[in-house]
């Protein structure tokens, strides 16, 4: 599967598309979202919105923002971390880049640049602006894959205290919502900590994964 020329294509077609369609249709709406320069101001690497969605699609991973290579190919999770959440997830890529599978909804659309430690935080402007627009097209018998600090604090209604202490806390948040920690592998020290992660966590959501795929 050649995921460059795919996303290449995907692009022009909702741009294609988007002049036919209804302002309420998916197209249209991932076409305005791929448009949008709301937060350009603040981007050093201008924007560049990237998001996959399709109206059938019952995963729906809603991470933090694209990272610096993912700005450049324009393709979601092209990286390290992509890799490492498909393993997690026991997901092929050929089912995670399929719109109709997996919707890929970041906190903030746009590469938010580099701070001291790691990239910023997403825009706040994103989610606010474009989430409950889109997620109302996708199934609501949807399974959500919750990743990062900032996913936690907006999709979590009894998140703990710490980001460790609510995916600590994932069985009580099944069978609607997985909570993961970012796979970045800034975070291997996380997972040398919590072993239980891999050996418990990643066991149940794969199982979990599993059904809304009918294996």
């Amino acid at each position: 599967m050649n995921v460059r020329r795919r996303y290449s294509g995907d692009r022009n077609r909702s741009r294609s598309l988007a002049q036919h369609m209804p302002a309420t249709s998916l197209t249209h709406l991932l076409a305005d979202i791929r448009g949008c320069t709301v937060c350009a101001e603040h981007l050093a690497a201008g924007p560049r919105p990237i998001v996959q969605a399709g109206e059938p699609a019952r995963i729906v991973i809603i991470g933090q923002a694209p990272g610096r290579r993912v700005h450049e190919s324009g393709i979601p999770w092209d990286d390290p971390s992509g890799r490492t959440l498909r393993r997690w997830l026991d997901l092929s890529d050929e089912q995670f880049y399929d719109p109709d599978i997996v919707a890929l909804v970041p906190m903030g659309f746009c590469y938010p640049g580099s701070a001291a430690s790691g990239d910023k935080p997403p825009r706040p402007e994103c989610a606010p602006l474009w989430h409950h627009a889109l997620l109302s097209h996708l199934p609501a018998n949807r399974l959500e894959v919750i990743i990062g600090i900032y996913a936690q604090k907006r999709y979590i209604a009894e998140r703990k205290k710490t980001l460790t202490d609510t995916v600590a806390n994932w069985s009580s948040y099944l069978p609607k919502q997985v909570v993961l920690p970012h796979p970045s592998p800034r975070n291997q020290h996380w997972l040398t900590k919590n072993p239980w992660f891999e050996t418990e966590t990643l066991p149940a959501v794969q199982a979990r994964i599993s059904q809304f795929l009918g294996r």
